[in-house]
């Protein structure tokens, strides 16, 4: 400990370890007359553990997909501010997309190719030990979707499984997770919420507070809107925040219910106390929080209740009552006000003692003020009873008093206008039944000081010589400094610039002295200054009138002193070439607003004299301004003073108003008057209230100059008459008007009555009620809430989460309308009377079911299982069934070359079923289906798939059967005719000769370059036929239709050949199954059978012709 004083050092800077000193320490002053403890204070050592080893698998992501990347730092003291870098201790950068929570953990909304590297790396920066922990980098690769069906493509054949493209996806939350969680912060920290979302596209966030609005100038979004911080919380804080993640395919929302806490805080503090033998007093210690502190007392560090016995001493709760004290009662006493979240700790010194007065301030202390400024003389006393303090002038002067002076608690005298005559000796007696002392102190009024001749503004030629001049008039006994500023800062040092006693002379002018200049003049007890501006011009100005602003108005002079008038005139300054339109007037207030200016009137130009209203106890002075149509002059210098005298209020309080806080209570409050309008000194209100219609008499207390009085022990909500009147101490105001208001509102007392519900539709509702007795709201009517949820679907039969819908109708309203339900549901509601405290309880759960609607489309149909002359489907049953299902009916019809639709067939199916086998349809055909689902009241919207049958395996075309009779195959319609056999046999001559020209070539050691003639080959005549509008083009692949590289083929069973051999036979059909017909032409297909085709596809329900055959050998 230091010596001579309380300061405890703890050193370890040679030897020793913090963790040693770790506890909870408390100081204890004491001498003869108690003891004063501190609070307590903790010391606890700062830690920066290292991070726990642990091995990192890599994160493999695909595109699109969200991710979080876990930090989970090492729990330090103070705990260590998070942050992620990379290799190259470069800050990772962040976005609405990717981001670091609160946690620390890096969250990815969804990644992009570009978020893949490795070195993802976690810092944890220790500020109290000024280190910094490093995790293990993270290696996070991302997978795009091109770059995977590449791979696939590459290095897998005999397959159709390829990566579905990115799809973007609704929001869903990161963090907070659910869709309710709590928190609670206490009073005066900064309240942190947060909310992370995933989604593609990227969500955006947006939060808002239910039931009221976000807190202005205390709400900031930080982190791309994810966090929402509220500095400086209190209990009006508390409540629902919903946060909102919303992106182009929908929202999610999470509420967060805070509660705001609040460790004790001060309403009184205890204070110290002296008193005299035999008197009384009180120690008030009153504390407030959440929840409620205890208070509890100590006298000199032990609990009170173990404390010596004094019988001088009461305790009642939070005060401390003292009677009759003696000196033995003195005593230092703390006040504890604790609950769960802290506690405060308060000394307060009782002391006890009998002392004659002493005057603190020294004798014939000299005091110097300008005259009609205020002046304060001290008196600084101490005495115990407290002395009463009296004030004199001259050695036998009578005591001062009346409205000239103001007499402060602490012994000081104010003189708020000291003129002249105010100068002398002043005497201040202290006295108390010990004793009595007197001090006298010396007053001296000076003259202010004046610039009777300020600089004016200059227009000088470059490289001239100008003159500014300061003329001053001050108080003799006064020494004056004169300074002068360029642009309000120091003059350059030059020597071109000159000051002397009364001006300041720049020689040889150039263009950087263009500027403000400023006379300052300084004495101990005032400072005035003047500017003018100084303007440098290149050539002489011309000789043209100049038009300025006028001059400032002066010689004020007021007459014909009145109570409530005086007379002011003035003379105008130089008008400037531009004639004085008004002149404006305004007063300064010395007594009660000093320095500050206020309009008081405006009179014509021509006018130089006025008559101004005035209003009592206000120290005037008035200044006037000309004003012309270039602009307002500068203020005239101001008036002498003028002090008018006291009188009662010629108004009341304005605003006032009655509104309870409380059930128990009725808050008085008003708009307290200004201080020109007290119109004398001891300004107070006279409160007044009595119950509407019950009391006669008034009930009136006087407060002091406050704007609030609270009436307790009222009964709840009850009207109340109420009324303020202004006072001072030369007497009161007219009477005042009466207001209305109302004592303190208190929770409804009873349920609205017979609650009725009509279902209107299967989605809409109205709701009946009675409306309660106004005399059990007890409280303005603000409406009623319908609460009301849904207990479960009658179709499933299957409870969920309980989620509670409201609605609020305005008024005294009796029904309402409960829209968006769901059909085929049971639902429950309530109804509750609402005012502006609160809702009354709550009527009987009244219960209601809604009746079928019609359903929503199957929840999928897939087509499986295609055949020559079948096809299998299979759906699921709708997502909301909203009734019970009757039947599916299912609609199909076939699609021709053309996209001509066939005939309509419908077939209805039993709701229990959930797949169809569909026969006898013609092969290699499209059909387009529709599937919709009925109940009793319809049927619901319809989900439509496309699907093709196929052909059989040799190629051999066969007629249809069953319905598809009428659908002849236009491939044998062609195969059948004349030209078209001729054609096939001319191609098969033409490919002959072409493999006997190879096979020679081949032979002679010569390639014949095939790829490169299919490369260049433009006759349109020997492409591929596109299936879709009989144009030639390349072959494609009907599964995922990607073009195939330039002179590249795909066999059907969607095998990748190696172009290692351009000019393979086998490439070109001679290790097909084809065939030819009796007549020559070829009748098989390109390659092997094809596997099954997809449910889905852009294909033409036309078989390969042999023309196609044909081609692709070409």
């Amino acid at each position: 400990m230091k010596p001579n004083s309380g300061t405890l050092v703890i050193n370890i800077m040679n030897g020793g370890k913090a963790e040693a000193y770790e506890g909870v320490y408390q100081c204890t002053a004491r001498n003869e007359r108690g003891a004063a403890i501190s609070n307590n204070i903790v010391i606890r050592p700062s830690r920066s553990p290292l991070w726990t080893k642990e091995k990192l698998e890599p994160n493999h992501v695909r595109e699109g997909d969200s991710l979080v990347l876990h930090c989970r730092p090492p729990v330090g003291l103070p705990p260590p501010i998070i942050f992620w870098m990379d290799n190259a201790f470069q800050r990772l950068p962040q976005s609405e997309r990717v981001s670091q929570g609160l946690n620390g953990d890096l969250y990815f909304s969804n990644v992009q190719p570009e978020d893949t590297r490795e070195d993802y790396i976690c810092y944890a920066r220790f500020n109290h030990t000024q280190t910094i922990q490093q995790k293990q980098p993270i290696s996070v690769k991302v997978f795009s979707m091109d770059s995977l069906n590449d791979t696939i493509a590459a290095n897998l054949s005999d397959t159709d499984i390829y990566a579905k493209p990115v799809t973007e996806r609704q929001p869903v939350l990161l963090t907070p997770t659910g869709s309710t969680s709590t928190k609670v912060e206490l009073r005066g920290n900064v309240l942190l919420l947060e909310c992370i979302a995933a989604g593609l596209p990227t969500p955006v966030i947006r939060w808002i507070k239910e039931g009221g609005e976000l807190p202005a100038n205390r709400t900031f979004f930080e982190n791309f809107k994810k966090t929402l911080k509220i500095i400086d919380v209190s209990e009006a804080d508390s409540g629902n925040y919903k946060c909102i993640a919303r992106n182009t395919l929908g929202s999610v929302h999470h509420v967060i219910s805070v509660t705001v806490k609040a460790a004790p805080y001060w309403i009184t503090a205890p204070r110290n106390l002296v008193l005299s033998p035999g008197e009384d007093g009180t120690l008030i210690c009153r504390a407030n929080g959440n929840p409620k502190p205890s208070i509890s007392w100590l006298a000199n560090g032990v609990p009170i209740a173990i404390a010596p016995e004094d019988p001088s001493r009461k305790v009642d709760g939070d005060t401390i009552i003292f009677s009759h004290v003696q000196e033995r009662s003195s005593a230092v006493y703390q006040c504890n006000a604790s609950n769960e979240y802290g506690y405060l700790l308060a000394n307060a010194f009782v002391n006890v003692l009998a002392e004659p007065p002493r005057i603190l301030t020294p004798a014939n202390k000299l005091y110097q003020v300008i005259a009609d400024s205020p002046a304060l003389l001290d008196c600084a006393y101490f005495g115990s009873p407290k002395p009463e303090i009296e004030w004199f002038k001259g050695v036998k002067g009578s005591i001062l008093r009346g409205n000239e002076y103001v007499f402060h608690d602490n012994g000081t005298l104010e003189i708020p206008v000291a003129q002249k005559n105010s100068a002398g000796t002043y005497t201040c007696v202290a006295r108390n039944e010990l004793g009595k002392i007197q001090n006298e102190v010396q007053l001296e009024i000076k003259d202010p000081t004046m610039i009777i001749k300020q600089p004016e503004y200059k227009v000088i030629q470059r490289y001239g010589q100008v003159s500014f001049e300061c003329i001053i008039k001050h108080d003799s006994t006064l020494l004056p400094t004169v300074t002068w500023l360029k642009d309000n800062d120091e003059l350059p040092d030059d020597e071109r610039f000159l000051v002397g006693k009364d001006n300041l002379t720049i020689m040889n002018v150039t263009d950087k002295d263009d500027g403000t200049y400023t006379c300052i003049v300084n004495t101990t007890l005032d400072s005035v200054s003047a500017s003018a501006v100084l303007t440098v011009v290149a050539a002489p100005p011309t000789p043209a009138i100049i038009y300025a602003r006028p001059n400032p108005p002066f010689d004020l002079e007021l007459t014909g002193q009145l109570e409530r008038s005086i007379d002011l005139s003035w003379i105008p300054g130089d008008e400037n070439n531009s004639p004085i339109t008004s002149f404006v007037i305004e007063y300064e207030d010395a007594l009660h607003e000093p320095g500050v200016w206020h309009y008081q009137t405006e009179v014509p130009g021509t006018q130089t004299t006025v008559q101004l209203k005035l209003s009592p106890y206000v120290n005037y002075s008035f200044r006037v301004i000309a004003v012309n149509k270039i602009g307002r002059s500068q203020p005239s210098e101001p008036s002498e003073q003028y002090l008018t005298k006291s009188a009662s209020p010629d108004e009341n309080p304005a605003n006032v108003q009655g509104i309870g806080s409380e059930p128990d209570n009725l808050v008085i409050t008003w708009e307290p008057l200004k201080g020109f309008q007290s119109n004398g000194p001891g300004l107070q209100y006279k409160v007044s209230w009595r119950q509407k219609d019950v009391d006669d008499e008034w009930t009136s207390v006087i407060v002091a100059n406050v704007s609030k009085y609270i009436v307790s022990g009222t009964p709840t909500f009850v009207p109340y008459e109420v009324k303020v009147q202004a006072l001072n101490d030369l007497g009161y105001a007219p009477e005042p008007s009466e207001v209305i208001g109302h004592s303190g509102e208190d929770l409804p007392m009873v349920a609205p009555g017979n609650v009725q519900v009509h279902v209107i539709n299967s989605t809409l509702a109205k709701v009946h009620w009675d409306p309660v007795p106004l005399k059990t709201v007890r409280g303005h009517l603000q409406g009623y809430k319908v609460y009301y949820w849904k207990v479960q679907s009658l179709s499933r039969r299957s409870r969920r989460h309980v989620e509670k819908k409201i609605l609020t109708f305005r008024g005294n309203k009796t029904f309402g309308m409960l829209p968006g339900l769901e059909p085929y549901s049971s639902y429950k509601l309530n109804v509750r009377v609402v005012n502006g405290k609160g809702e009354g309880p709550a009527s009987p759960d009244k219960a209601f079911k809604t009746p079928e609607g019609v359903p929503s489309s199957p929840s999928f149909l897939k087509i499986t299982n295609p055949t020559l002359d079948s096809l299998t489907l299979e759906w699921g049953s709708p997502t909301h069934p909203n009734g019970v299902l009757t039947s599916y009916t299912l609609k199909f019809q076939p699609i021709n070359n053309t996209h001509e639709l066939g005939p309509l067939v419908e077939i209805r199916i039993p709701a229990n079923e959930s797949s169809l086998i569909l026969k006898n349809l013609n092969y290699s055909t499209r059909y387009k289906f529709y599937f919709n689902a009925q109940t009793s009241v319809g049927s619901g919207s319809q989900i439509t798939e496309e699907a093709v049958t196929i052909m059989d395996e040799a190629g051999i075309l066969r007629p249809a059967v069953g319905a598809g009779k009428a659908m002849t195959s236009r491939q044998v319609d062609i195969a059948t005719q004349g030209w078209f056999i001729g054609l096939m046999c001319a191609v098969a001559l033409l490919i002959l000769i072409l493999l006997i020209v190879c096979f020679i070539r081949r032979n002679k050691g010569g390639k014949y370059p095939v790829k490169e003639k299919e490369d260049a080959h433009a006759d349109p005549e020997i492409q591929p036929m596109k299936e879709d509008d009989g144009t030639f083009g390349e072959y494609s692949d009907a599964e995922d239709h990607k073009p195939l590289k330039k002179g590249s083929r795909t066999p059907s069973d969607r095998t990748v050949k190696k172009e290692d051999s351009d000019d393979s036979l086998v490439d070109y059909g001679e290790g097909v199954n084809g065939q030819f017909n009796e007549d020559g032409s070829f009748i098989g297909q390109y390659s092997g059978k094809k596997e099954k085709e997809p449910a889905e596809g852009n294909e033409s329900s036309e078989a390969p012709s042999p023309v196609n055959a044909m081609n692709s050998f070409v």
